[in-house]
């Protein structure tokens, strides 16, 4: 998927480049800085020397050396004050530039931290909303895979409202599909045995049996005939509907040229939340991949949650995937 939020460490990140959180003197520093100058080796601090700092909001890049990537992009966020100091767009500014430096150098996958969170005390929340939107609305418009890296959990945080409301839904969901009282035990197992035996076991053999021409003639429409015409009918076009899933485009290619085609799991709901599908056509959507959405599963609750509420951005659907510690949705 074009976007993704993982746990590693990023100087072990095998991509063209990782974007560094770094101070504008760019002769290193503390955190995510300090670990990179010394993964990367002395070599690295030489070639820093050389380019005059950089400004806030900014970027430069530089070889990788000794790290598994081709380059670094030093990029230096801003320190929080209160967020009335131009905070944000600076640090809008420091994800466009290095997405633009990687894109000048060729770069098809990139690497960053969570800018300006660490030590220059961003809200983390804030830092990692700035980060999801200034990226995808990029890869709106340019093939690239991008990594948000996160080395540990304290590293990482949605916002608390946002946390506690899914949690609560989650947890009213559980209850609901998993209590059955005693009472409501015995009315169903009374509605049973009152109903007639052709309701129960079905109509007789001959009146549902069908001939095998019948049979083919009732097959239904594949999941990527579904998808397509879905398309369509939302007026969009086949990129629109791609990235706005955070599926690669040569997956989309494969589910156009085949018919046949089984997706994912969830790849099939990044493609329903990509068509802002209701819950009902989201399930045959599903459907059509051999796939359903259960009540006994996390992660489809999750995912009930945001369409229930009108939310449809998959990067947003992607952040509380991660902090629940689901898969996320995409190829």
């Amino acid at each position: 998927m074009p976007l993704q939020i993982v746990r590693n460490d990023i100087t072990k990140m095998k991509v063209d480049a990782i974007v560094n959180a770094a101070n504008s003197s760019l002769l290193g520093g503390g955190g995510v800085d300090g670990c990179i100058h010394r993964a990367a080796g002395p070599e690295l601090l030489a070639e820093c020397k050389t380019l005059g700092g950089c400004e806030t909001g900014s970027a430069k890049i530089t070889k990788g050396y000794r790290l598994p990537c081709k380059y670094v992009i030093h990029a230096v966020g801003p320190r929080w004050r209160d967020g009335n100091h131009g905070e944000r767009e600076k640090l809008v500014s420091c994800y466009r530039t290095s997405l633009v430096l990687a894109k000048e150098h060729s770069c098809e996958t990139v690497a960053f931290p969570l800018i300006s969170s660490g030590i220059y005390g961003y809200p983390k929340d804030q830092a990692l909303k700035v980060a999801i939107d200034t990226i995808s609305d990029f890869l709106l418009e340019n093939d690239m895979t991008v990594y948000i890296v996160i080395f540990d959990r304290k590293a990482y945080q949605i916002s608390e409202k946002l946390f506690s409301d899914i949690a609560a839904y989650i947890d009213d969901t559980y209850v609901d599909a998993h209590t059955d009282s005693r009472a409501s035990q015995l009315r169903r197992m009374q509605m049973l045995s009152e109903e007639p035996e052709e309701a129960i076991c079905g109509a007789p053999m001959a009146a549902s049996a069908k001939s095998l021409d019948d049979a083919l003639s009732q097959i239904d429409e594949s999941f990527s005939e579904m998808l397509l015409r879905k398309i369509d009918e939302k007026g969009m076009t086949d990129a629109q509907c791609y990235k706005k899933a955070n599926i690669d485009r040569k997956l989309f290619s494969k589910i156009r040229s085949d018919r046949l085609y089984k997706p994912s799991k969830a790849t099939a709901l990044a493609f329903a939340i990509a068509l802002e599908l209701p819950l009902d056509e989201t399930k045959e959507m599903l459907m059509k991949a051999g796939f359903a959405l259960s009540h006994s599963n996390k992660f489809d609750i999750i995912i009930e949650y945001f369409i229930e509420h009108g939310n449809y951005n998959v990067f947003e659907i992607n952040e509380a995937l991660f902090a629940f510690d689901q898969s996320l949705l995409g190829a």
